[in-house]
């Protein structure tokens, strides 16, 4: 069978995969704890399920609108305006399935065949890929340890070239816990100055989930507003994965766009999903903020418990729920029947050796790294820190 050739610029992505064989394993009755899915292990706050279950009463399951209801548009755009001190109108906002169906609305409005998208790595898995399928071209820029995995000016600077459309990044970020400062974003702003063609897309899933002070956006720099684009959604901060809402934040001309490429791939998002969307901003977030207590309480334990297993070198993430220890320390090393060359051979054999699912750091562009989870309860991360300590020991 002739498949499109398309299918050839991309792969499964890793997240996805690992999290797959961990169930299969499972599913042999194998003690498996997951360390490798981005997902909040708590459940949606209460308030927001009634909401849905509200509207599916009130008789919310009609097709609602392409880029999302007024309703939601309107209270996402108070909500920019209240906590990022950003203007916007409605229809500059378009309500996704998920945030990465608006990374790849904004990728398929904005990319031509040949385009380059600077991508700073490590970076989240789907945005090389979804660059992919919209025909762009990504131009990775290795963001290496001593600068925190973060993009520095000179190197955007290098990077950009008369084909370059885009930049994206993730802040806090997937997979680091990263945050880019105030005085870090400025420098990188100022280099975009420069080169008005690129376009900026932030990508801020993790906003709420900051251990160190006010979450920090490009969208300060309010000269460079004409070509910034936002990346939003719901299912990290509110524990709202499955409810699959994200949404875009853009210049209105691409926001028409995105609406008319969501209108001919899957119309508007879930409608009473929406409506409990729409409650989760407009009403108390003290079951979030306990969420994020809870994660910095693992974020704390996990780093205690890195800090026990010789080899191993990070940095504390400033926000989002991954450590992202470097691992090429074990690179050469076997217990005599498990060879470990790369660090797909090392987050493959703590599967099986230790029954603990990680992610390579090859899948985020960083090959000396694995994604570590702590979405996982302190009982679960407890054990699992435990294996991972007893496997590695048996490395020589």
């Amino acid at each position: 069978m002739q498949l499109a050739s398309r299918l050839n610029r991309i792969a499964e992505s890793q997240t996805i995969r690992m999290a797959k064989l961990g169930r299969e394993l499972k599913a042999q009755g194998i003690d498996v704890i997951d360390l490798s899915i981005g997902e909040p292990d708590f459940d949606t706050p209460v308030h927001i399920k009634e909401a849905a279950k509200k509207a599916l009463d009130e008789g919310y399951t009609h097709y609602p609108p392409v880029p999302g209801y007024p309703e939601l548009r309107k209270a996402i755009a108070e909500k920019l305006k209240l906590e990022n001190n950003w203007e916007v109108t409605p229809e500059q906002i378009v309500v996704s399935n998920g945030a990465k169906q608006a990374i790849a609305n904004i990728m398929l409005s904005l990319l031509d065949p040949g385009d380059e998208v600077i991508i700073p790595t490590p970076y989240w898995v789907s945005y090389a890929d979804i660059t992919k399928l919209a025909e762009g071209t990504p131009v990775f820029v290795r963001c290496g340890f001593e600068q925190q995995y973060k993009l520095k000016p000179e190197q955007l600077q290098q990077a950009i070239t008369p084909r370059t459309k885009a930049i994206i990044y993730s802040s806090p970020s997937n997979p680091t816990g990263a945050l880019y400062s105030k005085e870090e974003l400025a420098a990188l702003a100022e280099v975009l100055r420069r080169h008005p063609q690129v376009f900026i897309i932030s990508d801020e899933i993790y906003e709420y989930i900051n251990y160190v002070g006010q979450h920090q956006s490009i969208t300060q720099f309010q000269d460079l507003l004409p070509r910034i684009i936002v990346i939003n959604g719901f299912s990290k901060g509110f524990a709202m994965t499955g409810w699959r809402l994200g949404y875009s934040v853009s210049p209105l001309p691409i926001a028409k766009a995105c609406d008319t490429i969501q209108g001919q791939f899957t119309s508007g998002a879930n409608a009473f999903a929406q409506r409990g969307a729409l409650y989760a901003l407009q009403s108390s977030r003290e079951a979030c903020k306990e969420m994020v207590q809870a994660f910095r309480e693992r974020r704390d334990f996990m780093v205690k418990a890195l800090q026990q297993i010789p080899g191993l070198r990070f940095h504390v993430p400033e926000g989002a729920f991954y450590l992202f220890p470097e691992v090429k320390s074990y690179f050469g090393k076997t217990d005599g029947k498990h060879h470990i060359g790369n660090a797909d051979d090392l987050a493959m054999y703590l599967l099986h050796k230790a029954h603990v699912s990680t992610v390579t750091g090859t899948a985020f562009g960083e090959p000396d790294c694995i994604r570590l989870s702590y979405a996982n309860s302190l009982e679960k991360l407890s054990i699992a820190m435990e294996r991972i300590r007893e496997a590695l020991q048996q490395l020589h």
